[in-house]
């Protein structure tokens, strides 16, 4: 199996996430990092849990130290992202913040930080509130720790 550091992922195939991700690959990460309204974004490429293969889509982050802190919200969908769901298989991941890329791992919030990761995703992302109340699901919280 490839590195996914080295590996081309495969991309959404339309609409403006597509174009989001379009922007900030072709860019080498000097457009598309900060979004709508100063909103920061990044890349995350995660392998697939069923086809084996890099798959990679921007997501809306808020930093916890060293750490970046995402919801797997899907728009307060009934159901999980893709990217989240291939997590449970696989929890290295590369991430690209603006012009670095890294490897990371990523774990779910625990009951005793979840108050405050909200409240960190919230205060960036405010809609996610909105979010919570469409959905019987608890949103996850994701926290990529970054490492050599």
């Amino acid at each position: 199996m490839a590195d996914l550091m080295t590996e081309t992922p495969i991309d959404p195939a339309d609409g403006w996430v597509a174009d989001h991700v379009r922007r900030y690959v072709q860019s080498g990460g000097t457009e598309g990092h900060i979004w709508h309204e100063g909103v920061p974004t990044l890349l995350l490429t995660t392998r697939g849990k069923t086809t084996g293969q890099a798959r990679r889509t921007a997501l809306i982050y808020a930093k916890d130290g060293d750490n970046y802190v995402v919801t797997a919200s899907y728009g307060g969908s009934p159901t999980h992202p893709d990217w989240y769901l291939n997590l449970a298989a696989d929890a290295e991941v590369v991430l690209q913040v603006g012009e670095e890329r890294f490897r990371a791992r990523a774990a779910r919030d625990t009951p005793e930080n979840r108050q405050r990761l909200w409240a960190l995703v919230t205060a960036v992302w405010p809609d996610y509130d909105r979010y919570a109340t469409k959905t019987t699901r608890e949103i996850p919280l994701v926290v990529f720790t970054p490492y050599d």
